[in-house]
């Protein structure tokens, strides 16, 4: 399927690995330039180089609002102008209401939502000036059904999915679609260190019986990138395999 993308320009925050560098990939498979970003450069450089190309790799802690403007003003520089903004940040520490601290909240929150908002604000005005622009943020299905052990990533994640519907409504008149994608259980290394021997049993509550690999959420985020979904806005999609139960 040809996406339409081709020659376009996108930035994709923390993706040296797992699920922002299957998107990358993905991307930049479907002709699309794509700068992308680590904190380490001996990292950041090998995964620009498994990319291929396409890739231009950036060193940047996305994980407060300063470097995550950062990562998105360099993007625009080696890339000249941003089309496609893909907002993802490293997680933030398991925990539960009880094991978690006030003073954790707040760097969480910094993460989830702070540097996804800082992100749009540094690349959204000039995809609005030339009258057209994607951004997709993956976030997580515990927006949806919030995940045990994980409070600081359900709440700061649905913060980030509320903000993210409502610029959804304020650009769209502008040709800009704004959507999220909320993965499941996906073979990373967050993953497999979160859940550790439990998954397997895990794996096997999913319906389709299986993990999904990040290349399942890659291609979809792809596709939410493209002209074929330019009438898809305001979305949050889980991909998933089914783990989701509810109807809306």
């Amino acid at each position: 399927m040809d996406l339409g993308i081709a020659g376009r320009r996108a930035a994709v925050a923390a993706s040296t690995r797992g699920l922002g560098f299957a998107t990358a990939q993905a991307l930049a498979a479907a002709g699309v330039q794509v700068a992308i970003c680590g904190r380490q450069r001996d990292s950041v450089e090998q995964a620009a180089a498994r990319i291929g190309a396409a890739a231009m790799p950036i060193v940047a802690d996305v994980s407060t609002p300063e470097g995550a403007t950062r990562f998105v003003e360099g993007a625009e520089r080696v890339l000249g102008g941003i089309d496609i903004l893909v907002v993802n940040v490293p997680g933030t520490p398991a925990g539960t209401f009880a094991s978690t601290a006030l003073e954790e909240y707040g760097p969480a929150l910094q993460n989830h939502v702070l540097s996804g908002v800082a992100m749009c604000k540094a690349a959204v005005p000039g995809m609005q000036a030339r009258g057209w622009g994607r951004v997709v943020a993956i976030t997580s299905v515990g927006v949806r059904q919030p995940f045990p052990d994980l409070i600081l990533s359900n709440t700061g994640r649905s913060g980030l999915t509320a903000f993210l519907k409502t610029l959804a409504l304020e650009v769209a008149p502008d040709g800009v679609t704004v959507n999220s994608v909320q993965p499941g259980l996906h073979r990373t290394e967050r993953l497999e260190s979160w859940a550790g021997d439990r998954l397997p049993d895990m794996a096997a509550e999913v319906p389709a019986k299986a993990v999904g690999e990040p290349a399942d959420l890659g291609a979809v985020v792809a596709f939410l990138c493209s002209e074929p979904a330019r009438y898809v806005t305001g979305t949050a999609v889980p991909v998933d395999g089914g783990l989701y139960r509810g109807l809306l």
